[in-house]
């Protein structure tokens, strides 16, 4: 049966009647919905067309790699019973193995089906997937579902009652959007049912002109005379002679180019179009592009020659990752929030770590520049960009703020000032130290630069220990844990940034090492949090992390006391966009200071002095001059 035709039946189970209304034909607000022939879909068309098999897998396999985060707030939580169900949800599947195939269900038929197993408290022990196929969803005349029945070879095996306050079922339902159906999902490969028979068509075509030696049909004409010159008609005997003797000869791709010996009477006659006529080459094309574009593929992804959307084939995985794959993650993410999350504790929040995609990362390169960029014009406040950036929103950060100066934008009066500062109490800045204080900061920053970030052997060894413990036991550490342990291995150059990750960690988990089974000879060792503890380099980890960090403070720090900034000291400061950099111009330590080209002022004391500041952008003075007070300032070495 032709993949149309069996989209044609998937809810009815018998041949279309014709003129029956959508109601009747969908089961929509039915008593009982009809069941999804999803077998048909994936004989017809996963195991029989490689378009849709590299479609379904490119999806399939780029969704199940991004790993997830356990959320609370904006905190991070490392080590967690939902954690580790994820992870493996059961004895058979892990992580990736599990949601591949979950997204193979959703994209095949529309509908997957999750199962909790083994529930104390609430709480599950194993995630299963059931077939789509073993699934009758029975309904009552509403939108909501009475229950979810799993079937084999008809019979009953268990039914899955669904509450009807507030839907909640031990079988959790994740399906695509189906405009005439109230319960189950619609499969992509709906829309494309007929480019799914014609590419198949195409190919069992081909089969067929080669196992004829590559040449259309044709016909051979016999036409035998009498002495009188009067036509003779071939016996039937004679007929099934001559076509059994062409069949042995001729027919088949051991016979392709033998020549054809024809005698007397017999002529041969080419019958149908030519390959090139029909071009079934460039059909086949056409229909893979059309297969591609119901399932989000962009088809230079899936081998159609020509197909040049995209520039490169980055831009175009990276356009996979936005437009299809992304969104499959964000509708998971939101089932199982929905439904799983809240068996363990309703303050959690399941994410897939987009950031970590690598075809991704240019794009958020882009992103993070473009807030930044708009936050510093006053544009976006710096909660909007973070909303940008997926963080939460902090306190105090809902104000706009002009360029590098950090100053609110308000509606109110701007304070003028009383007693202007008179002109001597004023150290004037001299140009000529320009280069000077350039070299300061080219220096600083070389400084951060000089500071070795390689792990050391110790690292790499208890890294490479916490993995195979993780492997042998089935627990301890996060997906986030297992990437650094990869780090450590490989013994590359962490950022400055992850070095403060790795000190973070080890001051929150500390505490960890005074559990049952952290250390050798204990009960339970090792326990999950002492694996974890070695995916980031163990001890020896917590040791080089706390003596890099240390480094990197004292490159950075150093508050600045009262007496102890001149005029032409290169200082920093906090901004919206990170640290911002700048040389001191003047100095007020008393009064009030005003700032050039602005209605503002500060309020300059002999404890915490005022100062203009003239911003320096990529190494090089800009036009910008902020103010600020001393205790705001750090003294760049």
């Amino acid at each position: 049966m032709a993949i149309l035709d069996n989209i044609k039946n998937i809810f009815t189970g018998k041949p279309e009647v014709k003129n029956s209304n959508m109601m009747g034909y969908f089961g929509v607000g039915t008593e009982e919905s009809k069941q999804y022939k999803y077998e048909d879909l994936a004989k017809e068309g996963y195991l029989k067309n490689a378009i849709v098999y590299r479609c379904v897998n490119e999806i399939s396999k780029g969704a199940s790699s991004v790993p997830f985060v356990l959320k609370m707030g904006d905190q991070i939580i490392e080590e967690h019973p939902l954690i580790d169900l994820l992870m493996r949800p059961n004895p058979l599947q892990s992580y990736s193995e599990f949601f591949n195939s979950l997204y193979g269900y959703v994209l095949l038929s529309g509908n997957a089906y999750i199962l909790k197993v083994g529930s104390e408290m609430g709480v599950p022990k194993e995630l299963h997937q059931l077939r789509p196929d073993r699934i009758q969803i029975k309904g009552g005349g509403n939108p909501m579902p009475d229950r979810y029945e799993y079937m084999v070879n008809g019979q009953i095996r268990e039914s899955y009652p669904v509450d009807q306050v507030n839907g909640f079922s031990e079988l959790k339902h994740i399906k695509l959007w189906n405009p005439l159906d109230d319960y189950y999902g619609l499969s992509p490969m709906s829309a494309a049912a007929v480019e799914v028979d014609q590419f198949n068509m195409s190919s069992k075509h081909n089969v067929n002109l080669l196992q004829n030696g590559a040449r259309p049909s044709g016909a051979i004409i016999f036409k035998p005379q009498d002495d009188a010159g009067f036509a003779v008609n071939l016996t039937e005997s004679q007929r099934q002679q001559l076509l059994t003797d062409m069949n042995n000869r001729f027919a088949g791709s051991k016979n392709a180019g033998r020549p054809m010996l024809l005698e007397g009477d017999f002529d041969w006659k080419e019958m149908g179009l030519s390959p090139k006529d029909m071009d079934f080459a460039n059909l086949k094309h056409m229909s893979a592009t059309d297969i591609a574009l119901c399932f989000g593929v962009p088809s230079q992804l899936v081998g159609v020659p020509d197909s040049q959307t995209y520039a490169n084939v980055a831009e175009a995985r990276l356009a996979l990752y936005e437009e299809t794959i992304i969104p499959h993650l964000r509708k998971v993410s939101s089932d199982l929030n929905e439904w799983l999350v809240p068996m363990f504790d309703d303050r959690f929040k399941i994410e897939f770590d987009i950031d970590s995609i690598p075809a991704l990362s240019e794009r958020v390169k882009r992103t993070y520049e473009n807030v930044t960029s708009a936050v510093r014009e006053g544009i976006m406040t710096r909660n909007e960009a973070r909303q940008q950036l997926n963080l939460e929103p902090i306190e105090g950060a809902d104000d706009l703020y002009i360029s590098a100066n950090l100053f609110p934008i308000s509606d109110g009066e701007v304070e003028k000032p009383e007693n202007p500062i008179n002109e001597e109490d004023l150290e004037d800045y001299d140009d000529d130290e320009t280069d000077k204080a350039i070299a300061l900061l080219l220096e600083e920053e070389k400084a951060l630069a000089d500071i070795d970030t390689v792990p050391t052997n110790s690292m790499a060894e208890e890294a490479a220990r916490g993995l195979q413990w993780r492997k042998k036991y089935n627990r301890g550490g996060t997906t986030v844990g297992v990437a650094r342990a990869n780090q450590l291995m490989n013994k590359e150059n962490l950022s400055v940034d992850t070095v403060l990750r790795m000190y973070s960690f080890f001051s929150r988990h500390e505490v960890d090492k005074q559990g049952q089974g952290f250390s050798q000879g204990e009960k339970g060792y090792p326990s999950a949090g002492r694996i974890a503890w070695a995916l980031w380099g163990g001890d020896a980890g917590f040791s080089w992390s706390t003596k890099v960090r240390n480094q990197i403070q004292r490159e950075r720090e150093g508050k600045a006391e009262a007496d102890s900034l001149k005029v032409g000291d290169m200082v920093s400061w906090d901004s919206s966009g990170g640290r911002a950099r700048g040389k001191i111009t003047k100095i007020a330590r008393s009064g009030k200071l005003p700032v050039p080209k602005t209605d503002f002022t500060l309020n300059a004391t002999e404890d915490n002095p005022a100062a203009l500041i003239r911003v320096y952008q990529g190494g090089e003075p800009s036009d910008v001059v902020v103010g600020h007070r001393f205790s705001t300032l750090r003294k760049v070495s």
